[in-house]
């Protein structure tokens, strides 16, 4: 018989942490002095009282074995589950948000989508402010010892070309999740103070950098103003373009290189598709810009760097209204969203990964055309593609498509226009944070779509960042069965 009890343990202290969490922006609150401290006290020992409570009573079930369904389910009842209680400070605060609002932007925050329904974000009090950016920071913590830990072990959409990745030895599924997390949390935390430093040599006040510090390294996106990153032009837009960039690699290499291996980072193939990608996207941007639009060199690279990098790192920062760039440059927009960064990074999208094994394997169908009797074996990184990770990653793809196009639709049939439903299934199913057009463009927001439409976003932001099939195999009759 399927038990639930080490799923509802493991989800039950993960859901006490996050309480705990809470009691930063309580004291950032309290010190401010703006009345809205409570808020957070209360959430935050509601959210303790239940998370340790459903631990406490599965705790008798505790074991470092899962199985498949077990592992499947918890991965995926971590991401729904969190939201729920992260949500409970916008319904109770400032923002005075329905449930499906403050859901929305709790998921939005914990899968490091960016996409928001708030307005008004530059008079909202810190404690708030501070727990949006709080939500992105964990989220990216957690999404990267996911994509070390489980997925691999779940064979989703390739990611199973990872199992021998530095982590091997590490033992059964649970204590090797914790020293992952030991080993990665360490790196991510120093990356994260870091950029507060760097962005308070740019200018920004300790409360900015360290809000925008947790937004940049998650790859999340959220800003403590209405105009994102347009507030801060200048030098904090390469800061934030060279920490989107680390945030995007595989942390699996910075451990690497911290224990001795310093060549690791660019040895990596994936590293090196993602940087030559952004390079030449760069490129072909400020060429456009400069040949377009009045703009000086300097500030056309600046923008073209800041905004490439945050879309297709799927941060979703905007420092200006690329809406206003043209038709071409918006199409652009459109499908670098949907690359990504890669595997092992907070990063999220379809990851520049499986575009190296796709067109590996076109290549090597090219050659077996070409030479029908020729003996022909797709590589990546010097080594066979085999071909469970092929089939997994097409059908990751197949899945993709099918699912933007699906989701494209339920959206229209909630009154929305074609180019605000295609967008914003594809912002929220590759977790990018802004769409198109003037209602969910980058000068606007999600507020004005109708509660349908924000928990279909919601469940699409769920299944992006978890790769698609770990949630669709949850809905597999025979997955429960085997």
């Amino acid at each position: 018989m399927f038990d639930l009890r080490p799923v509802i343990y493991v989800i039950g202290l993960l859901v006490a942490v996050l309480g705990a969490t809470m009691l930063l922006p309580f004291l950032v609150d309290l010190a401010e002095g703006r009345g809205e401290w409570h808020v957070f006290l209360q959430a935050s020992i509601l959210t303790m009282f239940i998370g340790g409570l459903a631990a406490l009573a599965a705790s008798s079930s505790l074991t470092d074995r899962l199985s498949l369904q077990q592992t499947f389910l918890l991965t995926t009842g971590v991401w729904a589950a969190l939201p729920v209680f992260g949500a409970i400070p916008f319904m109770l605060g400032a923002t005075e948000a329905s449930f499906t609002d403050a859901y929305f932007e709790a998921m939005s925050g914990m899968t490091t989508t960016g996409s928001t329904v708030f307005s008004g974000l530059d008079d909202l009090p810190k404690g708030i402010l501070l727990w949006r950016g709080l939500l992105q920071w964990l989220g990216g913590i957690g999404i990267i010892v996911v994509a070390m830990v489980f997925l691999p072990e779940l064979r989703v959409g390739g990611m199973q070309i990872f199992r021998s990745e530095a982590f091997e030895t590490m033992g059964k599924i649970l204590p090797r999740a914790t020293q992952i997390a030991s080993s990665i949390s360490t790196i991510y935390v120093a990356i994260t103070l870091l950029c507060v430093l760097s962005y308070v040599l740019c200018g920004m006040n300790l409360f900015d950098a360290t809000v925008h510090a947790f937004t940049t390294v998650s790859t999340g996106g959220f800003s403590n103003y209405d105009a994102s990153f347009g507030t801060f032009s200048g030098p904090a837009e390469y800061v934030a373009s060279v920490f989107m960039l680390l945030a995007a690699m595989p942390f699996v290499r910075y451990v690497q290189m911290l224990n001795g291996h310093h060549t690791a980072l660019f040895q990596d193939v994936q590293v090196r598709g993602f940087l030559w990608t952004i390079a030449v996207l760069v490129v072909g941007t400020t060429v456009t810009l400069l040949w377009i639009f009045p703009h000086h060199p300097e500030q056309a690279v600046r923008e073209a760097l800041f905004n490439i990098t945050s879309i297709i790192s799927g941060t979703g920062y905007a420092s200006v209204d690329y809406m206003e760039w043209g038709a071409f440059l918006i199409s652009v927009f459109f499908f670098i969203g949907l690359i990504g960064g890669c595997a092992g990074s907070t990063a999220c999208s379809v990851k520049i990964f499986r575009y190296q094994l796709l067109f590996a394997s076109i290549r090597t169908q090219l050659k077996r055309i070409r030479s029908p009797h020729g003996v022909f074996i797709p590589r990546y990184d010097g080594r066979p593609i085999g071909d469970d990770v092929m089939s997994s990653v097409i059908s990751f793809f197949v899945f993709f498509v099918v699912l933007l196009g699906l989701f494209s639709v339920a959206l229209a049939m909630t009154g929305l226009d074609f180019i605000t439903s295609l967008s914003s299934a594809a912002t929220a199913l590759a977790n990018i944070g802004p769409g198109l057009g003037d209602q969910v463009g980058p000068s606007g927001n999600f507020a004005g779509l109708n509660d349908t439409a924000k928990w279909l976003m919601s469940f699409a932001m769920l299944m992006g960042r978890l790769e698609l099939l770990a949630v669709l195999a949850l809905f597999s009759i025979r997955f429960w069965r085997a």
